[in-house]
């Protein structure tokens, strides 16, 4: 199955849209890669700033880390966040959908 994970984290309001273009780009190198071993979304919520991102990755899988828009993504996340992130693994229950 994996490890599934849940991670929520608040940008500053000036840097919320930068945020959603270095997401965007990772899930751009996700769909033109196609890598195995993960299972990957991305919401921003209705206040704007709020960032929540679900995910199972197979184990021994590195397909997000090893992007290079994820490695964009993340330098100067501190800079950008209005706080740290919250992270936790989770366990997947069922989904529906989500790759429509």
């Amino acid at each position: 199955m994996g490890k599934a994970f849940v991670i929520r984290y608040e940008m500053r309001p000036e840097t919320a849209d930068e945020n959603q273009r270095l997401v965007e780009n990772v899930f751009a190198e996700l769909a033109e890669g196609n890598p195995e071993g993960i299972r990957y979304a991305s919401f921003r919520l209705e206040d704007g700033v709020t960032f929540v991102h679900v995910g199972v990755v197979e184990d021994g899988s590195s397909a997000l880390a090893d992007t290079a828009a994820f490695q964009e993504f993340q330098k100067g996340f501190g800079e950008r966040a209005a706080g740290k992130p919250v992270a936790s693994g989770a366990t997947l229950l069922g989904s529906y959908g989500f790759d429509r």
